[in-house]
């Protein structure tokens, strides 16, 4: 059976309640170790090594076997590579012995070369090509077991970097720009980061703050939680905490964009388990059940970068479909992991998701309040990518974590019933939103 494209997705206002909401459960998780970047030569360390790692975590975590799965959703973009692309090939040089005779399996990760290389996967009946990214990854992966394509989902994403500058193909690769790109991809790198900056500069011009007094306070504590997890990048390679002050003297990236407003590219997959609600009682771990998900954008674009007036509402729009979908409002939400590969996203989304009563302008005030993980606003509690390396996984992981109550040291203090997970960069729509009960 073959789907059009972008089959899964929930992009649009006035839908009404997701119709399979609760009717589909996380089960299992798992995540590999997070290196700064694959070395070239460690195959316990590659990609598709890692992959099998994560997956057969989340299914020792679920209590299933390989066996189990009828469903592979992997997604074969890694992010980054050498010579640039998101899942470039890093060449030419030599390949290794099979498995690892290809990119697949090294820097990228297909979810035909999992099946044919992880032992126990012989039951599958759904493993699609086309697989985005996690943010909409996981909303097909819902939307997958809802309609029946399959009832156990295993989710690989996968994290590559490699030697080389970051992202760097194509006429990225040079040291030089022209055209739009002098303007909007000053350093090389496509602009999310120079146009957030300009965003987050119109914000403080708005709102009568500045960029320190808004950000310092919510990247320091990013980077608290981050240190919680066991494999967090900080925590397997640089233990120790960030300051105020180390924040304030890190160095300008695109002013006054500071290095520590940037997640760190790294090298890691992690893995989820879907299933129906109904089988999912009979599994290891309490369910965690999918209310709603959503995907697409908030917005077109009017011009070559967007404006603070666009941005907010566009995450505004996606909060609008979120709640409508799930059926909760910003007082039911009790976990918020909203992505943060851009610290800027961080005042905007708090606001259009009204998290904690959060209005318009009040991100300074909120930031510089008890936003910790024993406080009353525990925002960020899995530390997100600014706190554990670009993963894209520590908002998932730790809404899991959090309403099954096994969050260990970073276990909220307050209510933990609701979630809401995202990876949604820019003006992407893609959040999922999650419950340890629907019989209320």
């Amino acid at each position: 059976m073959t789907q059009p494209a972008g089959w899964w997705r929930r992009d649009k206002e006035g839908t009404g309640i997701w119709p399979h909401r609760g009717k589909v459960a996380i089960t299992g998780w798992g995540q590999s170790p997070v290196d700064r970047r694959w070395d070239g030569v460690s195959m316990d360390k590659t990609l598709g090594a890692y992959a099998m790692y994560a997956a057969k975590m989340a299914l020792d975590d679920a209590g299933l076997k390989p066996e189990d799965v009828d469903g592979l959703i992997c997604c074969p973009d890694s992010m980054a590579g050498a010579t640039g692309g998101s899942s470039a090939v890093w060449a030419p040089r030599p390949y290794f012995e099979a498995p690892y005779d290809s990119e697949d399996g090294l820097t990228i990760v297909t979810g035909g070369w999992l099946q044919k290389n992880m032992p126990g996967l012989t039951n599958l009946k759904y493993n699609p090509e086309q697989v985005p990214a996690i943010g909409e990854q996981m909303g097909m992966a819902a939307q997958a077991v809802a309609e029946g394509l399959c009832q156990v989902a295993l989710v690989v994403y996968t994290a590559g970097n490699l030697q080389g500058r970051y992202r760097m193909g194509g006429e990225n690769a040079g040291d030089t720009v022209s055209g739009n790109a002098q303007w909007t991809s000053v350093y090389g790198q496509a602009g999310l980061g120079y146009t957030t900056t300009g965003v987050m500069q119109e914000y403080c011009q708005k709102y009568g703050t500045t960029w320190d007094d808004v950000l310092a306070p919510v990247v320091v504590n990013e980077h608290i939680n981050g240190l919680m997890h066991e494999w967090s990048y900080y925590t397997l390679h640089e233990p120790y905490a960030l300051t105020i002050e180390d924040y304030k003297a890190s160095r300008f990236v695109t002013y006054p964009m500071r290095l520590f407003d940037n997640d760190r590219p790294v090298n890691a997959v992690g893995a989820f388990i879907f299933t129906t609600a109904e089988r999912a009682k009979d599994m290891k771990q309490k369910p965690v059940y999918v209310l709603n998900h959503t995907g697409g954008g908030g917005g077109p674009l009017r011009s070559s970068a967007p404006t603070l007036v666009e941005m907010e509402s566009w995450v505004d729009r996606a909060a609008r479909m979120g709640y409508e979908g799930s059926g909760l409002k910003p007082s039911d939400v009790d976990i918020f992991n909203p992505y943060d590969g851009y610290s800027p996203f961080l005042p905007i989304s708090l606001e259009s998701f009204q998290w904690k009563g959060a209005k318009k302008g009040d991100a300074k005030d909120f930031f510089n309040g008890d936003i910790t993980v024993h406080g009353p606003f525990p925002h960020c509690s899995g530390g997100g990518n600014l706190g554990v390396g670009r993963t894209r996984t520590a908002m998932y992981i730790d809404g899991i974590e959090q309403l099954r109550g096994m969050a260990g040291e970073r276990q909220v203090t307050t209510r933990a019933e609701t979630a809401i997970c995202a990876f949604a960069p820019g003006g992407s729509a893609a959040y999922l939103y999650l419950s340890n009960d629907i019989t209320s």
